[in-house]
This record gives C-alpha cells, sequence and structure tokens, in this order.
C-alpha cells in the first residue's frame, strides 16, 4: 500500500515524531488519561493512510467536515521505526489497533497519583493530594479541574508542596514546573469552593512530564468522624522531652497508670527517630549471656560470647550447655552458601498468552533492568530475576545482594525503579501492577524461601563423640537420631514448615539484643536439620537456615544497647553481616543439640522445674 502514495509524501517533513505535533485533526484524544481514541472514520483513514515504508511510518492526516472524511491531503509526517517503548507501542498500535492508542499509563495505575481519603474541607475551600507514585517527573500545570461536574477557574486553585513551596497555578507551566519526584506529594487547594460531607466527584487533567498529559477522574468523601482520640504529638519535635511528658501524662489520665520503669532510659530520645513513633521510653528486657561459642566459619572463627533478650527461664542455660557440647566437639563449622534479598512485583494481563509474551520481553531486557534498579543504590546488586506464571499473572522475583543491611527497603526501591522502566518501555498493555505480589513472603516462612532463598542461606554443622552426648548432655547418640528422625515424619505429617525444635527461640533473643527485625524471625526460624548416626556411634548434626534475615548495619542495629551487644561479637558496622549470620547459625545449632537432647533422655520437664521456677 505504502507504493500508492505520491513520492512526495517520502521526502518532506522527515523529523522525528518527538518533534512534531499530531495533527488535531487526526487524534481524539480521550478522557482516561492513558489513551486516545479513533473516530470510526478517522480510524479507517489511519488504516489506509499510514503505512509502513522502509523502516519509517509515513502518517497523512486529513481534515474532517461534518464528521466526513475529504479524501485531500493537508499536512503529513513521516515518523521512524522505534526500537522500544511507547513510541513503538503507537506505532503498532496505528497499524493494527481497530482504532484505540493505548499509551503508558493504565487508568488502574493513574488513579494511584490520587491519595484518596485526602479531599477535606478547609477554611480556605476544598483540598486534596496527588502524590507521585510512579516515577520521578515534572508538574506542569492543570489544564481542566470540575468538582461535582463544576468548572473550576484556573485563578482560584493555588498548589502547594510538602517541603512548603506555594504557587498559584498560573505560575506552573511547561517552562516553571514543579520538581515532581517518586513520593512527593503536590496539595491542591481549591479557594473559595466548599464541601459537604458526603461523596464528591473530581475530574482533573494536569501534564507531568514524561508522562505527558494525564487525567483523572475519581469519588472520593468526606466523612463526618467527630473527634476522634489521638495520641499528644509535636510536630515540631515529637522526641523532645516535653512531648514525650505530655504522653506520658495522657497515658495518666486515659489508664491511671504512673510510668515508673519506662521512662528510664540511658540515651538521647531522638536516637530513636525513624526507629520508633510516639516514644514514650523503653520496656526493658533480661538481656544474659551463653556461651562462650567456638565458631569455625569462613568469615566467624573464634569464640563468642552470646547476648541473649528474653523473658523465658532455662533458654539461656539450655543454649549454654549445646554451646559446651559443640565447644567439647572442636567448634561449629558454619558456611553461607547464598545471599539475596527479594521483592516480587506482579503484572496482571488480559490473558496468560500476554503474560508470557510479558515475561519474555522481560528476559530479553534483563541487562537493561539490572541496570535502573542498581542506580538506585550504591550497595544493591540485583542478581536473578525469578518468574513465576499464573492465570493471567506474569509475577517475578527480583533477587540482590544488599551488603550488610537486611535490605526489604533497600529492595523495594530498586525494584520500583526497575518496573516503572519496565511499564514505560514495554510495547504492550498491562492492565494493572503491584510492587508485592505477596511472593516475597515478607515475614512470613515459605517453600519459595526454602528453595531459592531469602536473606542469608547458611548452614553450621559439628559432629559430636559418644562421650559427649551421653556425659555432657546425658542422652545416647542412638536415641538423639531416633528421636530426628521421628520429628521428621511428623513434620512432613503436620505440614511444619520445618523440621527443627526451637529455632525461634534463641533467634528471636539474639534478634531484640542486636538491633535485628524481630519479626524476621517468622522466615528465619524455618530450619532444615539433619541428624546422622556415623558408624563409631558419633552424631553428625547439621543445620541449614534457609532465609536467614540479618543485618550489621541499618535499622536497629545503631541503636546504643543494640549496638553494644554486637560489639561484644565484634560484628558491629559495615563488613560484618556474614560473620554475624554465621554466630546465628551455630546459636541455633546449640539450641537444636540441647532440647533434642533433652527430649531424648526425658529431661526437658524436669530442666523447665527447675531453672523456670519464677512463673
Amino acid at each position: 500500500m505504502g507504493s500508492s502514495l505520491p513520492s512526495r509524501l517520502l521526502t518532506q517533513h522527515n523529523e522525528p515524531l518527538s518533534q512534531r505535533i499530531w495533527p488535531e485533526s487526526i487524534r481524539k484524544v480521550s478522557k482516561t488519561g492513558y489513551g486516545c481514541q479513533f473516530s470510526e472514520e478517522l480510524s479507517l483513514l489511519a488504516n489506509r493512510y499510514a503505512h509502513s515504508v522502509g523502516d519509517r511510518l509515513v502518517f497523512v492526516s486529513v481534515e474532517t467536515v461534518n464528521s466526513q472524511v475529504l479524501d485531500t491531503f493537508q499536512t503529513y509526517m513521516v515518523i521512524p521505526r522505534p526500537d522500544s517503548g511507547i513510541l513503538k507501542r503507537v506505532y503498532a498500535n496505528i497499524l493494527g489497533s481497530d482504532g484505540f492508542l493505548s499509551l503508558d499509563i493504565p487508568e488502574k495505575i493513574l488513579k494511584r497519583l490520587y491519595t484518596y481519603g485526602s479531599l477535606k474541607d478547609t477554611e480556605e475551600g476544598a483540598e486534596f493530594e496527588v502524590k507521585n507514585r510512579l516515577q520521578d517527573a515534572k508538574f506542569s500545570g492543570i489544564s481542566r479541574l470540575a468538582i461535582n461536574g463544576v468548572e473550576i477557574k484556573p485563578e482560584d486553585v493555588r498548589l502547594e508542596t510538602a517541603s512548603g513551596e506555594v504557587y498559584q497555578l498560573e505560575e506552573v507551566t511547561a517552562e516553571q514546573p514543579i520538581t515532581f519526584s517518586v513520593g512527593d506529594t503536590v496539595y491542591v487547594v481549591v479557594q473559595g469552593v466548599n464541601l459537604d460531607t458526603g461523596d464528591h466527584k473530581i475530574d482533573l487533567e494536569f501534564t507531568a512530564e514524561p508522562f505527558g498529559d494525564l487525567s483523572l477522574s475519581i469519588t472520593d468523601t468526606i466523612r463526618d468522624e467527630g473527634e476522634l482520640p489521638s495520641i499528644p504529638r509535636d510536630d515540631q519535635d515529637n522526641y523532645s522531652e516535653r512531648a514525650i511528658k505530655q504522653r506520658h501524662e495522657y497515658l495518666k489520665e486515659k489508664t491511671g497508670v504512673e510510668l515508673e520503669h519506662v521512662p528510664e532510659f540511658s540515651f538521647d530520645a531522638h536516637t530513636g527517630e525513624g526507629n520508633i513513633e510516639n516514644f514514650i521510653g523503653v520496656a526493658q528486657m533480661p538481656l544474659g549471656i551463653a556461651g562462650p561459642l567456638k565458631v569455625n566459619g569462613e568469615h566467624a572463627d573464634g569464640e563468642y560470647p552470646i547476648p541473649l533478650a528474653t523473658t523465658e527461664g532455662t533458654l539461656v542455660a539450655s543454649y549454654s550447655r549445646g554451646m559446651k557440647a559443640i565447644n567439647m566437639a572442636g567448634g561449629a563449622k558454619t558456611t553461607v552458601v547464598d545471599d539475596r534479598m527479594n521483592r516480587a512485583p506482579v503484572f496482571v494481563f488480559e490473558d496468560a498468552r500476554k503474560a508470557r509474551d510479558f515475561r519474555e520481553w522481560v528476559f530479553d531486557h534483563y541487562d537493561t533492568i539490572k541496570q535502573k534498579a542498581e542506580e538506585t543504590s550504591s550497595v544493591a546488586e540485583l542478581v536473578e530475576i525469578e518468574d513465576y506464571m499464573t492465570n493471567n499473572l506474569a509475577n517475578f522475583r527480583f533477587s540482590f545482594q544488599t551488603g550488610d543491611a537486611a535490605g526489604q527497603n533497600m529492595v523495594g526501591k530498586a525494584t520500583f525503579a526497575a518496573c516503572n522502566w519496565i511499564l514505560q518501555e514495554y510495547p504492550g498493555y498491562v492492565e494493572n501492577f503491584y510492587l508485592e505480589g505477596n511472593l516475597a513472603t515478607d515475614k512470613k516462612a515459605s517453600k519459595i524461601n526454602d528453595m531459592k532463598t531469602r536473606g542469608k542461606r547458611v548452614t553450621a554443622e559439628v559432629t559430636l563423640d559418644e562421650k559427649t552426648c551421653l556425659h555432657h548432655l546425658g542422652a545416647e547418640p542412638e536415641s538423639m537420631a531416633h528421636h530426628g528422625k521421628i520429628s521428621d515424619i511428623n513434620a512432613f505429617f503436620g505440614g511444619l514448615d520445618s523440621n527443627g525444635a526451637h529455632a525461634a527461640n534463641g533467634l528471636a533473643a539474639l534478634f531484640i539484643a542486636c538491633g535485628q527485625d524481630e519479626a524476621n524471625v517468622a522466615e528465619s526460624h524455618a530450619t532444615i536439620g539433619n541428624v546422622t548416626l556415623l558408624d563409631d556411634n558419633s552424631l553428625h548434626v547439621s543445620v541449614t537456615i534457609p532465609s536467614l534475615i540479618v543485618a550489621t548495619y541499618g535499622g536497629g542495629t545503631g541503636l546504643p544497647t543494640q549496638r553494644e551487644c554486637l560489639q561484644m561479637l565484634d560484628c558491629d558496622g559495615a563488613g560484618n553481616v556474614n560473620k554475624f549470620a554465621e554466630i546465628a547459625a551455630a546459636t541455633v545449632l546449640a539450641g537444636e543439640l540441647s532440647l533434642g537432647a533433652a527430649i531424648s533422655a526425658s529431661d526437658w520437664v524436669t530442666s523447665h522445674d527447675e531453672l523456670g521456677r519464677n512463673r
């Protein structure tokens, strides 16, 4: 069909699409904010006069009069065939889309720019929020705003940023945009408009580069919630002595409790900023020392006193007993065999075939996706993207190495940046997207972690001779091995996520003492244990933790008492996370030995009676 066009059409206006404006006579912009809808006549015309000629798309526009197409050429352009992204999508859809031209942002994703629940009636007028949840951009102004069908005049609109900058709408233009980075909020104040409680429809058309012209049509609600109770806060300094005292007084008034021990803390309350909100004091947990524990690792090599914070009597004593057995055998051999932290985005498609095609495109562009992810951090390194396809969903697990940080927030930011690039560049249509589809299994044990690793995958092992089993642990090696097999059977029978005895006990106590995220015990406790009776009646015991999530930098590791506990282990600060992981695994091994022997020798109940009497 291209050959039927006049030759002069192939020689003029040879600029790229980015340098020319789409002829208004060809396009009709829809109000959904994520696409253009061709009229039936113009769709037919586009199919007739938009042709592939070599590596270029020749696009001819015409005038329309009274909805009739005049077959006379007015203007035209020549568009180079794009390699990727939105231009490639435009190119493909013009030639075979039945008139619909899909753009970058699906409506369901676009609506996330609006903060639901932000609409409120103030003394100045109505106010709502637009927050960038997509990618770094520049906010270039509002072209139309209507509330409940009433058009708002531009001079009645004021824009405010979270940093306190204030603009009249006319001041914000393409030449003078507002920086609109990911996470930034723009507050839209409509002066002189007062809203009652109830539902209100907001129609908003605005421009944000690189997205272009966007449209939102949403319904938000102003609720009459009365005066709700709240905790005293100081917006200027919520960690000040005054703010803390106000909360103490609030608790006394509400509960009748006058705090005596909670307010007794030894560090500057401002140290807790970023770790705790509405600070009132500290929960003082008893802290004991187990061991020392001899570790023969690739990162941890020596004898370590193990700080354990717990309220459970016998726990420190039990772990110390297991550590002594390990020491008698010459120490625990520890090995970190894998390291990765995950985020699992999910992309939604019309059907499974489109999801499959998308997966192939992602893997074809792995190098660029890796680059976009790693640009967000000096530490995060993308090592693998795993795919898990089900129904019309393309699930991925982005797996990173994160240095000495546990890394959940780090990999979330990196994956978000990569997914934004994917959404912008993928030439097909993504119906919806979520940064986390629950396959990273945050704070949950899972079989996928057992197989693929989350955090550190580390093994601790030791071989105990018969005398150590009998005279120190008080159990025969045969009995301990037999009990191990029964535990394996019943772990399978009961559907357990671990065949171990009580890894959560030691890990929780160690995590609290050393400033780890204690909720990560949910994943980290899922151990894989193995007990083998050897020919000389000695016992080889090993424990693998496939998802040990630990850190020696960031989070709670910098708090004063937690940092001191890490210092006891020579594990504070950068460069020590694998060392700490090996010590943690060896600690778990000690607990498994002690409890396994106590059960095998029927000493479990009597030991608790002896050392746990303060119940």
